[in-house]
Order: C-alpha cells, then sequence, then structure tokens
C-alpha cells in the first residue's frame, strides 16, 4: 500500500505569460517523459488538443553527443570504461518536438485516447473518430454515438434503447485492455461502457452497456489489472464498476466516498470529483476534488490517505487552511511520485500585488510515496515481516537484525531468552520480551539503496526479504542486487555486463540462503529462472540456470517448492533443493505443469498465485495421511477474486512404495473453486503448530473496504468423528482499522503502517512564506502500527453458535500477553452494541459473551475493567449478564484477588446504597490488612472517610503500582514522635557532615490521617479496625507483620502499645515468642561453640571487643555498646564513624574538634509481601564483614591485643550465628519502640535474640531507676525462667548467654522481691530537653543506650504524647557543641 513521504517538491516552471501556466500533464506509457501542457506552450512531449485540432508532433532525439545534462564523474571512476549504453542510460536526451501535421477534425475535442495502434477521439458533436498515429483517418468515417445502442446488459436484444437526442457526446473516456472496451462518461452525467461486439471497430459492431442508476458522472479512470471502471460522481463519491462476466452487465464493486464519522465538517461539501488516477500497478486510486484535496484508497476501497483532514487542513495554530486545488495529476515511474499541476487561487491574482500574483501561479509538484512490496511482489505473503519500498530506500520492521538471529519457531517467541542474557536491566516477566520482539519500536530499519546499483537501474521495481528478516533483494531496471543487516553490505554484480543482460520479469523469492528469479536472458532472447546464492559472489557462474517457455509473470516459494505463473496462462511447480555434489549451488526440476487457459481470460489479471497447505479436507482418503497433511492447494488471485484448486484424490491412489520417491507422480488439480471476492492480500503460513492450529491452518484476506476475513477450520473435540453436517472450515469476516501489510499467525495480530504528520509552519513567520510548501503542506511521515484481531473472530463464532470451536481457539491464545485485553474487547464491543441499540435485540449475544469468559480464570478482572471504562448507563446492562456485582465481589474475596475486589467496590458503591459498599469495604480493608496489601489498605482507609464524610461522589482511584509513599518504609512516623539526634542535624554546619534525607513521608490522606479530626466517629472506626488488627499480630506474635503494618500506614505505635500494655503487648510464653521471632526474623539459633566453654569472653574480660567485632556489620543506628571502663571515650566515637563508613578507612585526624561525619543513607524498603522490612536507618555498605580484612577499623588500640586460634574460632561462630542484617536492623528498631513505650518484657524477648547482655542490664537499668509494675516485673522473672529450662533441655546454644546475664537476673529478682509501685511509672523520651545532650550528660550515661532512658532522669518531665514541634524546635535551638561525644542518626 502506498504512503505519503516527506513533503512534495516543486518544479521550477519559467511562466512568461499566463498563457503558459500548466494545465495538464501525461506521462508515456513508460512513465520517463511527461508532457506538460499550457494554452501556450507544450514542454517536453505530449499530442493533445485545441479547438478541434490534433496537433501530431514527431520526436527525434537528436542523436550524437547532445544531452541536455551528464553526470560528472572523477576521473578513472569505473562507471566511464564498463557500463554499456552508458549515455543513453544515465544522461537526459535532448528532443526535438517537430509539428508534423495538423487534422481539423471541426468540433472541439472533448477526449482522446490511445488505442493500441490508433487514436480514439471524441469531439463535441457527439462523434467519435478513429485515427492512425500517422495522422491519417484511414478512410474509416466517424461513429456517430447516436446510433449505438444502449442496454443495461448485452443479453436483451440487439435493439437496445438508443441515446436518442443530438446534444449527447462523451465528455470522459478511457479505454480498457483486459475488458476490450471503453467506459465513457457522458455530458449529461450519465455513464457506460462501450465494446465492440467483433473485432471490427464500426458503428455496427458497437454496444453499450449502462447502469440505471449514475446520473452524475464527470470522469472516469479504468482499472486494467481488476477490470474496475471508478467514475466520479457530482455528490463526491467515486462509484466503482465491474462487468459481470456471464450477462455482461455494469455491477457496482464498492463506493468510494468520505464518511461523516471520519470527515464531520467537509464529508458532503466536497463538490463533485475532478480527477481519478490509477497507480502505475493498479494497486491504488488517487482521487481529487472541485473543493480541492487530495485521497487515496486501496483497490476495493480502504482510504489511506486524505488531505482534507488533520494537519493537511489546519495549521498549528488551529486555523483553517485553503485545500489544494489539482487541474491535472499523472502518476510517475513504479508510482513514487504522483506530478500534479496545482491551482493554488490562480483566478485572485490580478488584484494582488505583482511578487504575489507570481509566487501564486500554478506550479508542478511531485508528491513522493513509499509503497508496501505486496503491491509488487506478492510472494512476499508467507512472510510475518513487513517491507516497504521507496524509490532509493527500504522500510523494514524486524527491530535490529541483531534481534533475530534465530527463527521464530513454533514456539513464537522462541528468542527472549536471548535478549534476557543480553541486558543487565531487562525485565524479568516473559510478556514484555516477548512483545518487544513481535512489535519492535515505532520506528522503522531504514536502508538505502546502494547508489552504485540505482544509477543504471532507477526505479526499484521489486524487492524482497529472506524468513528471518536478515537479508533483503531489489531489483531495479536491469540485474538485482542484495544486502545483510547483519554485515549492513550491499552485493552487487561484479561483472556489469551480466547485470545489464537480464531483466527480471516475475518477481524474486529468497529460499533458505538462494535468491530465485525469473528473468528475461536480453543476450540470449530466453526467459529463465535463476537460482543464486546469497554468500557466493554475485555472478553467472555461481547461479543455477533453468529455461522456461514463456514469460514468467509471477513467482512465490513454498516450502521447498517454486510456483510459477507464465504469459500463456499456465501455471508450473518446480521442486528446489541442495545439490548433494556442492554446498553452493541448488538445482531446480520441473514437477508439474498446469494449463489454466480455460479459467483466466487475460494472464494480466492474475494479481498474485501461491501455494498452500490449506484445503478444504474434504474426500480425502485416510489412508495416506502423509498426503492429507501436504495437502497443496494453489491460490490464485484473479482480478480481485480467489480461487483456489485442490489436489484431486479421488481417483486412484498411488502407494509410496511402488514408486520412485524422486518420480512421484504429483496428484493433478480439482477443478477451480471461487473462496471469495474484492480480495487485495493472501497470507498464509507453511508453519504447523499443534497448539495453534486454528490460526496456522487458517488463511487470511484483506479485502479494502470491507475489512478482513479468516478462512477458519473448525476441529471435532478430542478428536472425535466429526459432524457429516458441519462444515470443516468457516469465512469470517472482521473490521480493523490499519491496513494490514503482514500477519503474525501464532500471536493474532496484524502488523500494518498508517501516515502520520508533522507541521513546521510554526518555523515561519505568517506573511513571509506564505506559500513555502513547509507551511502548505505538512511533514509526512510513515509509522508502524499493529492490531489484535481474535476478539473479533471469538466474537464471529459465537454469534454463529459455535461456542466449542470459539473456546478451543481461545484457550490455545490464553497464553498470549494481550489475551486479557481480547475478553475485555469482546465484552466492550458486545456491551456497547446492545446496550445502546434504539431496537430491542431477539438473540441478544452478551449473555453468551459473559458465559464464555466466565471459562477462564480472568473472568472476574475482565468483567470490572470492562464496567469502570464503560460509562454508568449501561452497568446495569452488563450486570444483568453476568451477575450480581456483590456475589461478583464476594468472589473475588475468596479467590484473595483483592485489586480486583477493589474495583467492584467502586461499582457498589455506586450501585448500592453507603451502608453496603461500607459492609463490604470493612470486610476488604480486614483481608488487606491480612494480606499485607498496604498500598490497598490506604486507598480503603481513604474510601471509608469518603464515604464517612459524604465524599462518596469521588471514587478511590484502583490500585494499580505501588505508590512512592510507601517506599519510605519503617520511618514514616517519625515525623510524630521524637527520636533523639544527639544533636541537632539542622545545626551543624554544612563542612562538618551532611546528612541525606531520602525518606519519603507518605502523600496525600495517609500521611495527614491522624489530625485533629480523629475525634470523628469515622476515624474511630477505622482506628477501631487497625486496633483490633495490631492486637491480633501481637497476640500470635507477629513482630515483623506489626512492624510493616505500623510503617506503612503510620499507626500510632508506640502509644498504642503504652495504652494496652498490660494487656495485648503482655508476652504470655517467652519460650513461644523467642521462637516465633527467630522464624520470623531468619534468625539461627545459636549453636554451642565447639572450643572450650571457658573462653575469655565468657567472663567479660574482652566482651568490648567482642562486641564492637560483631556489630561491625551494621552499626546499632538507636542503641550503644555497652562500654567497659577500659576503653575512653575518644576511642568509643572513632570505633563509631569507623563502622558507620567502613569504605571509608582513613578518618581525618586533623580535625581536633572531633570525628568527621559520614554520609548516612536512608534506604527505601522492598514491601513485596515476606520481604516487607522496616528499613535501616543507616544502611551499611554490604562489604562491612569481618572477614573482608576491615579487622583494623575497629580500632587502633584493638590491635595490640593478641587474639588466639580458639577465640578467633569463637568469634566466627558467634557471626555465623547472626541473621541477616535486614532483620538486625528491624530487632533493633522493634525494640527501640518497645523500649520507649515500657514493654520492657518484648525488650528483654529481644535482648535473648540479638544475644546482647548490654540490653538486658539497660532493661534492670531502667528498672531500677524507676517504679515499674510488679506484675511486669513478674512475668519478666517467670519468662526468664522458663527460657533457662527450655535452653537446658532444647537449645543448649543458649546457655553461655544465659550464664553471662545470670547476675543481672538475680538483681531482678531483688527487685522483684522488693514490689515497686505500678502507678509511679511513666514511660519517657529522650532528647526532649536540650541538657540532656550536652557532652557532661553523655559521658554520664556512657552504661546507658542511645535508645534508652538516661539514669540521670527521673521523673521524666517530657512524655510520649508531647506534640512534635516542641521536639524540632527543641533540637533546633540547640547549639553545636564541640567535644568527644556520638551521634545517633534516625
Amino acid at each position: 500500500m502506498y504512503f505519503l513521504s516527506g513533503w512534495p517538491k516543486r518544479l521550477l516552471c519559467p511562466l512568461g505569460s499566463p498563457a503558459e501556466a500548466p494545465f495538464h500533464v501525461q506521462s508515456d506509457p513508460q512513465r520517463t517523459f511527461f508532457a506538460v501542457l499550457a494554452p501556450a506552450r507544450l514542454s517536453i512531449w505530449y499530442s493533445r488538443t485545441a479547438n478541434g485540432y490534433i496537433l501530431f508532433f514527431h520526436i527525434t532525439s537528436t542523436r550524437g553527443d547532445k544531452y541536455l545534462y551528464e553526470p560528472v564523474y572523477p576521473k578513472g571512476s569505473p562507471q566511464m570504461k564498463g557500463t554499456p549504453h552508458f549515455k543513453e542510460e544515465q544522461c537526459a536526451p535532448a528532443l526535438n518536438l517537430e509539428m508534423r501535421k495538423i487534422l481539423d477534425l471541426q468540433a472541439p475535442i472533448m477526449s482522446l485516447q490511445s488505442v493500441l495502434e490508433d487514436l480514439l477521439v471524441a469531439t463535441s458533436d457527439g462523434l467519435l473518430h478513429l485515427i492512425h498515429w500517422e495522422g491519417m483517418t484511414n478512410g474509416r468515417k466517424a461513429i456517430n454515438l447516436c446510433t449505438v445502442p444502449f442496454s443495461v446488459d448485452l443479453q436483451s436484444s440487439r435493439a437496445g434503447s438508443f441515446l436518442g437526442f443530438a446534444d449527447v457526446h462523451i465528455k470522459d473516456m478511457e479505454y480498457c485492455a483486459t475488458l476490450d472496451g471503453f467506459a465513457v462518461v457522458f455530458n449529461d452525467g450519465k455513464v457506460g461502457f462501450i465494446t465492440p461486439v467483433s473485432s471490427r471497430f464500426t458503428a455496427e459492431q458497437l454496444h453499450g452497456v449502462w447502469p440505471q442508476d449514475v446520473v452524475d458522472g464527470t470522469c472516469v479512470a479504468v482499472n486494467n489489472k481488476y477490470r474496475l471502471m471508478a467514475f466520479g460522481c457530482a455528490s463526491g463519491s467515486v462509484q466503482v464498476y465491474t462487468i459481470d462476466n456471464t450477462t455482461g452487465a455494469m455491477l457496482l464493486s464498492h463506493k468510494l466516498e468520505l464518511t461523516a464519522k471520519q470527515y464531520p465538517d467537509i464529508w458532503n461539501k466536497t463538490g463533485a470529483v475532478k480527477l481519478v488516477r490509477w497507480s502505475p500497478d493498479n494497486s491504488v486510486v488517487v482521487v481529487t476534488w472541485e473543493y480541492g484535496g487530495l485521497s487515496l484508497w486501496s483497490v476495493f476501497g480502504a482510504q489511506l490517505i486524505c488531505t482534507l483532514g488533520g494537519d493537511f487542513a489546519y495549521r498549528s495554530d488551529g486555523t483553517k487552511k485553503d485545500p489544494l486545488k489539482i487541474n491535472s495529476m499523472s502518476w510517475g515511474a513504479e508510482g513514487y511520485h504522483l506530478w500534479v499541476i496545482s491551482g493554488f487561487g490562480s483566478q485572485n491574482t490580478e488584484n494582488e500585488s505583482d511578487s504575489k500574483s507570481i509566487v501564486k501561479q500554478p506550479g508542478i509538484l511531485l508528491f513522493q510515496f513509499i509503497k508496501s512490496a505486496l503491491t509488487v511482489n506478492p510472494c512476499m505473503s508467507n512472510q510475518e515481516q513487513v517491507l516497504l519500498q521507496g524509490e532509493d530506500r527500504l522500510y523494514l520492521n524486524c527491530g535490529e537484525a541483531s534481534q533475530s538471529q534465530n527463527p521464530r519457531s513454533s514456539s513464537a517467541h522462541s528468542d527472549h531468552k536471548t535478549h534476557r542474557e543480553k541486558s543487565p536491566f531487562a525485565d524479568g516477566s516473559l510478556e514484555s520480551q516477548s512483545l518487544s520482539t513481535l512489535l519492535g519500536h515505532r520506528h522503522w530499519h531504514v536502508v538505502q539503496i546502494s547508489s552504485t546499483y540505482l544509477e543504471s537501474n532507477w526505479p526499484i521495481r521489486f524487492s524482497a526479504i529472506d524468513k528471518l528478516g536478515q537479508n533483503i533483494a531489489v531489483v531495479g531496471k536491469f540485474g538485482f542486487a542484495h544486502y545483510s543487516l547483519l554485515t549492513k553490505k550491499w552485493k552487487l554484480f561484479g561483472n556489469i555486463t551480466q547485470e545489464q543482460n537480464m531483466i527480471v520479469t516475475g518477481g524474486l523469492a529468497w529460499w533458505n540462503d538462494f535468491i530465485v528469479l525469473a528473468c528475461y536472458n536480453i543476450s540470449d532472447r530466453q526467459e529463465e529462472l535463476r537460482v543464486y546464492l546469497r554468500t557466493s559472489n554475485l555472478d553467472n557462474a555461481f547461479a543455477h540456470v533453468t529455461k522456461t517457455q514463456a514469460e514468467t509473470l509471477l513467482l512465490s516459494v513454498f516450502r521447498d517448492m517454486v510456483i510459477v505463473f507464465r504469459a500463456d496462462c499456465s501455471i508450473c511447480l518446480y521442486s528446489i533443493e541442495r545439490k548433494s555434489d556442492g554446498p553452493n549451488t541448488a538445482g531446480i526440476q520441473v514437477l508439474q505443469e498446469v494449463s489454466m487457459s480455460r479459467y483466466i481470460p487475460h494472464p494480466f489479471l492474475v494479481v498474485s498465485v501461491t501455494l498452500t497447505s490449506v484445503s478444504t479436507e474434504n474426500g480425502i482418503t485416510l489412508k495416506m495421511p502423509q498426503q492429507a497433511r501436504d495437502a497443496e492447494s494453489i491460490m490464485l488471485n484473479l482480478a480481485g477474486q480467489l480461487i483456489m484448486m485442490q489436489r484431486d484424490r479421488s481417483g486412484p491412489q498411488i502407494r509410496e512404495k511402488d514408486s520412485n520417491p524422486n518420480q512421484r507422480k504429483l496428484l493433478p488439480f480439482c477443478p477451480p473453486v471461487v473462496l471469495a471476492q474484492s480480495v487485495e492480500n493472501v497470507w498464509t503460513t507453511c508453519r504447523a503448530n499443534k497448539q495453534k492450529r486454528h490460526l496456522l491452518e487458517a488463511l487470511w484476506l484483506s479485502c479494502g473496504g470491507a475489512g478482513m476475513k479468516v478462512w477458519l477450520p473448525l476441529f471435532p473435540r478430542d478428536h472425535r468423528k466429526p459432524h457429516s453436517f458441519l462444515s470443516q472450515r468457516i469465512m469470517l469476516p472482521f473490521h480493523i482499522n490499519i491496513y494490514p501489510l503482514a500477519v503474525l499467525f501464532e500471536d493474532a495480530l496484524v502488523l500494518g503502517a498508517v501516515n502520520d504528520t508533522l507541521l513546521y509552519d510554526s518555523l515561519y513567520s505568517r506573511n513571509s512564506a506564505r506559500e513555502q510548501l513547509e507551511v502548505l503542506f505538512p511533514f509526512c511521515v510513515v509509522e508502524r502500527t499493529s492490531q489484535i484481531y481474535l476478539h473479533h473472530i471469538l466474537r464471529q463464532l459465537l454469534v454463529r453458535n459455535l461456542g466449542e470451536q470459539a473456546l478451543l481457539l481461545a484457550q490455545s491464545c490464553a497464553a498470549l500477553p494481550y489475551f486479557p485485553h481480547v475478553l475485555e474487547l469482546m465484552l466492550h464491543e458486545v456491551l456497547e452494541e446492545e446496550a445502546t441499540s434504539r431496537e430491542p435485540i431477539p438473540d441478544p449475544l452478551l449473555p453468551t459473551v459473559a458465559k464464555f469468559i466466565t471459562e477462564f480464570p480472568l473472568f472476574l478482572q475482565t468483567v470490572v475493567h470492562c464496567a469502570r471504562k464503560t460509562e454508568y448507563a449501561l452497568w446495569n446492562y452488563l450486570f444483568a449478564a453476568v451477575g450480581n456485582p456483590k456475589d461478583l465481589f464476594e468472589e473475588c474475596l475468596m479467590a484473595q484477588d483483592l485489586d480486583t475486589a477493589a474495583s467492584y467496590l467502586i461499582i457498589l458503591q455506586n450501585m448500592e446504597v453507603p451502608a453496603v459498599s461500607r459492609q463490604h469495604a470493612t470486610l476488604l480493608f480486614n483481608t488487606a490488612l491480612e494480606q499485607g496489601k498496604w498500598d490497598l489498605c490506604r486507598h480503603m482507609i481513604r474510601f471509608l472517610k469518603a464515604i464517612g464524610s459524604g465524599e462518596s461522589e469521588t471514587p478511590p482511584s484502583t490500585p494499580t503500582a505501588q505508590e512512592p509513599s510507601s517506599s519510605g518504609g519503617g520511618f514514616e512516623f517519625f515525623r510524630n514522635r521524637s527520636i533523639s539526634l544527639s544533636q541537632s542535624a539542622e545545626s551543624v554546619p554544612a563542612s562538618k557532615f551532611s546528612l541525606q534525607k531520602t525518606l519519603s513521608m507518605p502523600s496525600g490522606p495517609s500521611g495527614k490521617r491522624w489530625s485533629k479530626d480523629s475525634d470523628c466517629a469515622e476515624n474511630m472506626y477505622i482506628d477501631m479496625m487497625l486496633w483490633r488488627h495490631a492486637r491480633r499480630l501481637l497476640e500470635e506474635v507477629r513482630l515483623k507483620d506489626l512492624g510493616c503494618f505500623a510503617a506503612q500506614l503510620g499507626f500510632e505505635l508506640i502509644s498504642w502499645l503504652c495504652r494496652e500494655r498490660t494487656r495485648a503487648a503482655r508476652v504470655d510464653n517467652f519460650v513461644l515468642a523467642l521462637k516465633r521471632l527467630h522464624k520470623d526474623f531468619l534468625w539461627p539459633l545459636p549453636i554451642t561453640p565447639a572450643a572450650s566453654v571457658s573462653s575469655p569472653f565468657r567472663n567479660g574480660k574482652y566482651r568490648t571487643v567482642g562486641e564492637q567485632l560483631l556489630k561491625s556489620q551494621s552499626t546499632d543506628p538507636f542503641l550503644n555498646l555497652e562500654i567497659d571502663a577500659g576503653v575512653s571515650n575518644v576511642q568509643r566515637s572513632q570505633s563509631w564513624l569507623s563502622n558507620i563508613g567502613p569504605a571509608h578507612q582513613e578518618i581525618d585526624t586533623a580535625s581536633s574538634h572531633g570525628p568527621q561525619m559520614q554520609d548516612a543513607f536512608l534506604s527505601p524498603l522492598s514491601n513485596k509481601g515476606d520481604e516487607c522490612s522496616i528499613g535501616s536507618a543507616t544502611d551499611l555498605t554490604e562489604s562491612s564483614s569481618m572477614v573482608d580484612g576491615d579487622w583494623t577499623m575497629v580500632d587502633e588500640n584493638f590491635s595490640t591485643l593478641s587474639l588466639t586460634q580458639s577465640e578467633l574460632e569463637h568469634i566466627s561462630m558467634e557471626l555465623a550465628s547472626k541473621g541477616p542484617h535486614k532483620s538486625q536492623v528491624q530487632l533493633r528498631y522493634l525494640l527501640h519502640i518497645f523500649m520507649e513505650a515500657g514493654c520492657l518484657d518484648w525488650c528483654i524477648v529481644i535482648g535473648l535474640i540479638l544475644r546482647e547482655s548490654s540490653i538486658i542490664n539497660q532493661i534492670l537499668v531502667i528498672i531500677q531507676s524507676s517504679e515499674v509494675d510488679g506484675e511486669m516485673l513478674q512475668n519478666i522473672k517467670t519468662g526468664l525462667h522458663a527460657v533457662d529450662r527450655w535452653a537446658s533441655t532444647d537449645c543448649p546454644g543458649y546457655k553461655p548467654f544465659l550464664n553471662i546475664i545470670k547476675p543481672h537476673l538475680q538483681k531482678l529478682s531483688e527487685i522483684t522481691e522488693e514490689q515497686v509501685q505500678p502507678e509511679a511509672f511513666q514511660p519517657m523520651t529522650v532528647g526532649k530537653t536540650p541538657e540532656q545532650t550536652s557532652p557532661r550528660a553523655e559521658e554520664n550515661r556512657s552504661s546507658s543506650g542511645h535508645g534508652s532512658i538516661p539514669q540521670g532522669e527521673v521523673g521524666g518531665s517530657s512524655l510520649v504524647s508531647r506534640k512534635e514541634e516542641d521536639t524540632t524546635r527543641a533540637e533546633e535551638e540547640e547549639p553545636f557543641q564541640d567535644g568527644t561525644y556520638d551521634c545517633s542518626v534516625s
């Protein structure tokens, strides 16, 4: 198909006077010369009329060495020497026009037409003159139209009605060689077809037929290949007629007209059709109107381009342009150009200034086109690539050559593995991979044709691409050339004489690595079939040549056979195979010849011929399954009629073993059967795939304006015997929105191309360049498109009650990535049609479609997605067919498909009362909490609030992707609590350190949720549900889930824990809790080391070293280590630093006022299922494990300590018994939370897991320094005893640690006996008062951790409930203190 490319070119035509303004353009039969005619001038050549005179000109080319233009080459270039006919080929000849003869016909000439040897002239007095080209009438009389009988068809009585009145004359006419007659338009608007009944062209022998209903004809054009006559009408439509073969009557084939839907403002205002012109290859027709504009249509009425809309009609600022008025037009060679004589408003030239009027004069424009290779080389139709050819370049759709290294096998996506290895960022999902290889991107792979080849062989006539999309071959005037997309190189004939000695006649095709083509050998005057190997040099020495009887018109390859259609209307089948004697040659042998002359009136009418494995499968005997599988049928497109000839299996069958396999006699063909009308292209494949038999054994047809058709095989289910009454194939029509250029069979996709336009008029100021081509026309580009068609086919099968076949077909395609979209499209289209129909539908399809979709697991999503994209008014109709949305919602919940359930909630909210939607929303909210779908939970909180506050008209958006707000993870609620930065980050000068804030706070309602209005009932309702959920998590010892829940939903965990300290937040069973935490946080149970238990670490001598070493893996963001007095504070802070940035080993010793801070990076959370975590506050480099040789980083003083072998073993054992880094951070975080909330029993459990005596010690300090609930103390005591018993029996690995903390436990027993009053305890937080963070205070609390309550502060003046603002103010006011203290970053 044809597509506009770029801007049109304007030819300089020198204008002296208005009489020299051109008004007609015409080409010679070869389209190498164009005659441009003006009232007082004929440029180049033409024989045309002026007021009743025919002027005959004789063209003499002044031979000798006179040329108008010659190419100039550098000296010694090969072109000068080796090219035969160099001058004639490459130079524009100088032509002389000589006036030969003037013939006066005494009346104005209306139309003239060249007919073979003669010239046919129609004059305004109603006569037809037949004149010889020499200017003689040869004594033949002019024919008076009044004497030609006209009838509706040729069968009616010879004496048809005559035109009858004197003033009738022919206004326009065109000769049709394949119909042997004239299509004519009379001056009164009637149209007809005049044909000689016998060979003589005299008045007695002529007879006319006409259609009854056309009375406003204006012009006519004839398509010889498809035997069509296109009559332009005054109404603005073009009526295309064909001749009935049996009766000779004129039948309306189709109409070309603009629709109100596409062109609402212009469709009925175009005026009469002015000109109609078919392209040289007869595949498209161009139409222009009196109003102006240009439109392009395919043979059978698919509209490709129209310049009356879009960027052609409007400027970029929205103002309307004047349409291009066309006075005359003619197609250039091979249809790459359209010559147009434009009349840009030439009528108002007098009024304007001279400078403008010159610009306004009519000019000659050349519109440039690129076209599909299918239009000239239909054998490309079994390929799955789109190939377009321009006059000097090719456009391919097969992405990069490297992508398609390996052929698409029957699995359709066999090459996605190579992609995944190639790209480190490749998305892991199969769909995206296969789709990208399938569709590539929107851009074309453009290949520039070798200029050396084009120079002597312009224009390109044929092109072909191989199956893998890696090699292309092109054919110009002589010879051919081929190109490899892998090497990016062209291969031309080494011997230019060989190239210039062959003319390819019937197209060319690829077979494996060979190029098969049919050509005419000029020197031997012989038609030949040649095979060239791609990898060898391009030379006749490497070609296999077979001589043929007649000129080959079409050629196609199927499996290992070549099928050829010849000018004597015969079809010849050849076998092609690699020769065994050498890998570089292929041999061709004739298999069978079939004469078609009985069925084909003219060989030029055959559009395409191809061999397929498609058959009706009737009468195939099951005795010979092999032959049934290779059932070859010949498909022949005869002027738009698709004819099929199958093998005749009715005769005696020859057994395979009786005959020599090489001499196997092929079965004869049955008489032809017509399958379809108005066919432009046919696609079929020779691949087989058991899973997708429907799609691969089907035949695909493109039928122009009627859309596409598929001839689909019907298979009995489960290999049952087919019903005798069930046909084995069915023809299904369907409409698509693109012009199809290739079919991807397994993928149920049609590939195509579409013209797109870009405006550049804004680059020019309005007045200066009013007539610039860039302003008048948009820049045209061709875009790749694709479309799925499966839903059309499924729907057509359901309409015909073939639900079983539809199910088989759909199941075979269910793995396609866009299959859910297919079901949705089908449901949507049927719903729109039936629900908006004015009349009642007797047999509605929607219930059938709904029942069909329930067969697939995607049923619930399909229905709700369809509903969300449809207007509310149609919902009742939809749910009447598919079921009650409440039931569907419950099904989603049962299937654990919460996102779909959320979509149904929006439907319910619109269709039901608020109470119902609240009830369902609560159900969904609880389930989402249970499953940890935090995004959905946030949406549900918003939704429930909206119902309560009457905002129900803004339904929540269905969650599609994770919101960025959730990535902040564990830090979301820091801003509502104060966590001490030992010194405020804001007050530190930038030169000291930079703290990068990368935490994202939740956006939207979830962030502001706990605001002043939390006392309203709705919030109370939500809070109750959240509390209930938190209580359940604690009771089930699901601390990890509790942390995620609090972080993701901004839940006030600390204040809630304070309230629940003695209820839900109590640890009832320490051993169970311990086990559960080990499992949840993937924390290994400790193992007893093989080395002696009495290691120095046991008695705490080197306790600090051990702790420091173990903790270099992750610096504790909240708790300090227990520091023995032996290590000074300076060393402490330095070791802390070396841990925070293990990668930076050099510490700036020059800075005397304390350590340099390193950047602390806050890592976002991954919240996928089980991986939910509260992110670490300082995400340290992973490489900081002790094994990586970071020993020196702990402290320079430690290097002097000698560590024995057994101690090393002990350390490595301790490291091995630690859990993942992430879990460690999460546990410390939870410890901090419980610490603040005063849930000391939980702190003990976490301290046990982390096996750090400092934590236990810290808790005891708290217990001593404050009044703690006696019940809690008792609980802790009994719990620890239980753990001790469990460790003795089941987990001896815990024993060493329990022994270390034994002294603390004894202290605890003493306190318990004292029975402290429970009411006196007040939970406290750190960092509320400025004094607390002074260096002195810091030193005083050498034994307490950062997150804990300092022992110096008793009675706690600041409570948890203090407002956040006070905290930040206190932190900002605090001055920066030099000195040696550490800073814990949160």
